[in-house]
């Protein structure tokens, strides 16, 4: 059973997230088999937009850009990085209760502190 949890993700999480996955499959990290089940799902659930499911993508609109370009020259992130921070603070205005930011990207977490948000690592 899924958790009610909804995770807000930058659209181009179905860029990053399918390439990562199938970089640890170049890498034998995981089988071929495991590593399609796994986009599928991660597809899926995006796809669905937040109804019944963990994952609500945030639109790459002209002030999300605007902001990232920002946050790019303020924190010095590389492109992608700063997309995913500024759809990040982009979901807190719209939700101020939203305040954790996960990655596994060292600067990138270190952005998000500086920007007011709680850090979430993987073990």
């Amino acid at each position: 059973m899924r958790s009610r949890d909804l995770y807000v993700v930058s659209a181009i999480a179905r860029v990053e997230v399918p390439a990562a996955l199938w970089r640890k499959q170049r890498l034998d990290e995981v089988s071929a088999d495991a590593c399609a089940l796994l986009v599928r799902a991660f597809e899926a659930d995006l796809a669905s937009g937040g109804a019944g499911t963990q994952l609500l993508a945030v639109a790459l609109a002209g002030p999300v850009l605007d902001d990232a370009a920002l946050l790019a020259a303020r924190r010095g992130l590389r492109a992608y990085d700063a997309v995913q921070l500024a759809c990040a603070r982009a979901a807190r205005r719209a939700d101020p209760g939203i305040d954790t930011f996960a990655c596994f990207d060292v600067a990138l977490s270190a952005a998000a502190a500086a920007e007011g948000f709680v850090g979430l690592t993987a073990a």
